[in-house]
C-alpha cells in the first residue's frame, strides 16, 4: 500500500485580491521549481487542510493549495452575517483559479480535486484546458440535480431516522419550504443561536452517511461550531443554486478534455459521491482511468483512498530537470 507523504510546511503563501472584496488564502508548499499542482478543497466551503499537502511528491511537484472564497482563511469568512455570498459562484471561482495561475506564472498545471473540488476542476479544466496537464479526481461529483437530491433526499431510504431528524429540526413555516431552502433560511437568521443549531443539523445528518463506511471519518474542524455555520452556509447556497451549472453539462462537455489524461479514484462504499458518476465520467472521458477502491468512502483521508491519490499523482511526476 502506498504511504502518504510527510507533513510539509509551506514555502510561501499570502492573499491575493481578485475583486468583489474577496482576499483568497494561497499557499505553496514543495518544489519552488518542480511541476506545478493544484489542490481544489471539496464542500463546497470546507476549505484546505494541511493534509492534502500530502498528496504530493514534494521533491517534484511545486503543490498550490487555496481556500476558496469565503472559506478557511479567505476573507471574509461565510460564518459572520455581513458577508454577503452573491459573488460566490462556481464561475466567480473558476476565474479566480485563472487569476491565481498567473500570479504564480505558472503555464499550466497538476489539477487534484476531492468531492466538490472535483466538480470545480472539471469546470475550470473544460474553461482552460490548455493550462492544464493531468486531471486527478477524487470522491467524484458533478454537482448535477440528481446528485443534490441524493444528498438531501435519496439517501432518505438508507438513514430514515436521521433523515426524520433533519426534517424535525426545521420549525413549522420553514419546514414547508423544504430541506436546502428550509436550512438556507435558518442558516441566515439573524439569530446566531438558531444559525448555529441549523449549521450542526445540517452536519449530523452529513455525519451519517461518512460514519457508517468510516468510523473515523469525522474531520476534526467539524468540532468548531464556526467552521460548521461557514461551511453550511456555503454549501446550502450552492447547492439551492445548482451549482449555476446547467444540469450535466460537464459531463457533456467532457469532449474539451480529450487531450488532458486523468484518474478517477472512487470509494466502492462512498454514500455521498456514489460510483455511478464516476464510472459515467470515465465512459465519455476516455483519455481517463478509474480506479475503485474497495471499502473506502468519501473521506479522500481515508488510507486507501488517500493512497490511491498518491498513486495517480505519482503516474505523473517526472524528475525536474536543473
Amino acid at each position: 500500500m502506498t504511504i502518504i507523504y510527510p507533513e510539509i510546511e509551506p514555502y510561501e503563501h499570502g492573499f491575493l485580491d481578485v475583486g468583489d472584496g474577496q482576499q483568497l488564502y494561497w499557499e505553496t508548499c514543495g518544489n519552488p521549481d518542480g511541476l506545478p499542482a493544484l489542490y481544489l478543497h471539496g464542500g463546497p466551503g470546507s476549505g484546505c487542510s494541511t493534509f492534502a499537502r500530502r498528496y504530493f511528491d514534494p521533491s517534484v511537484y511545486r503543490i498550490v493549495l487555496f481556500d476558496q472564497r469565503n472559506c478557511g482563511r479567505s476573507l471574509p469568512n461565510a460564518a459572520d452575517m455581513a458577508t454577503e455570498l452573491g459573488t460566490n459562484t462556481t464561475w466567480h471561482l473558476v476565474e479566480d483559479i485563472e487569476k491565481l495561475r498567473r500570479h504564480l506564472q505558472v503555464t499550466n498545471w497538476l489539477l487534484l480535486g476531492t468531492s466538490w473540488g472535483s466538480t470545480l476542476a472539471l469546470a475550470y479544466a473544460q474553461t482552460y484546458p490548455a493550462c492544464i496537464r493531468e486531471i486527478v479526481l477524487a470522491a467524484v461529483t458533478t454537482t448535477r440535480r440528481s446528485e443534490i437530491e441524493w444528498l438531501t433526499h435519496g439517501m432518505a431510504s438508507l438513514f430514515p431516522m436521521e433523515r426524520d431528524r433533519l426534517l424535525n429540526a426545521l420549525p413549522g413555516d420553514v419546514r414547508q419550504l423544504g430541506v436546502l431552502e428550509g436550512y438556507h433560511r435558518l442558516l441566515n437568521s439573524p439569530d446566531l443561536g438558531i444559525r448555529l443549531e441549523a449549521a450542526c443539523n445540517w452536519h449530523d445528518w452529513e455525519a451519517a452517511s461518512i460514519l457508517l463506511a468510516d468510523p473515523m471519518g469525522l474531520p476534526r474542524r467539524w468540532q468548531d461550531p464556526r467552521y460548521l455555520l461557514m461551511r453550511a452556509r456555503i454549501i446550502t447556497h450552492y447547492f439551492r443554486n445548482l451549482a449555476w451549472l446547467d444540469d450535466g453539462v460537464l459531463l457533456r462537455n467532457v469532449g474539451r478534455l480529450a487531450d488532458i489524461p486523468g484518474v478517477l479514484v472512487q470509494g466502492r462504499l462512498d454514500l455521498e459521491a456514489p460510483l455511478v458518476t464516476a464510472w459515467e465520467l470515465s465512459k465519455a472521458w476516455p483519455q481517463s482511468r478509474l480506479v475503485i477502491v474497495e471499502n473506502a468512502a468519501h473521506s479522500a483521508s481515508h488510507e486507501g483512498l488517500a493512497g490511491t491519490i498518491v498513486d495517480a499523482t505519482d503516474t505523473f511526476r517526472k524528475i525536474p530537470q536543473k
